[in-house]
């Protein structure tokens, strides 16, 4: 008999928790703004390190590198730093290859007559 008196207690305990919350699911409580942070996406953690990548970052960089994930997918503020990495290596390379291909052809083999 006590079984089932502790039974029965947990049931209601249980019900009335899961009303309580499914309650406040549906907006039963204060309205939220219309702007700001999108509910559900989890804030960086200031606690975890950043993605760091060398200033002339190579293909080994990039493929060694771990980002951390959040709620969900990965955090949103090391993905844009990697990206804002690599973009400006990107242009650097780019700008290298132009000025090589403007330059004057130097031929490094020796043509003299013999």
């Amino acid at each position: 008999m006590q079984y089932l008196l502790v039974f029965v207690g947990l049931v209601l305990i249980g019900t009335v928790v899961f009303l309580a919350v499914g309650k406040r699911r549906t907006g039963a409580g204060p309205e939220l703004p219309s702007t700001g942070p999108i509910l559900g996406l989890a804030e960086s953690v200031p606690s975890l390190p950043p993605v760091l990548l060398p200033d002339r970052p190579t293909a080994d960089d990039v493929a060694r590198m771990r980002l951390g994930v959040g709620l969900r997918g990965y955090r949103c503020d090391q993905v844009d730093e990697v990206l804002a990495v690599l973009a400006g290596e990107i242009d650097r390379l780019h700008g290298e290859l132009d000025a090589t291909r403007r330059g004057p052809v130097i031929s490094t083999t020796n043509h003299s007559p013999e």
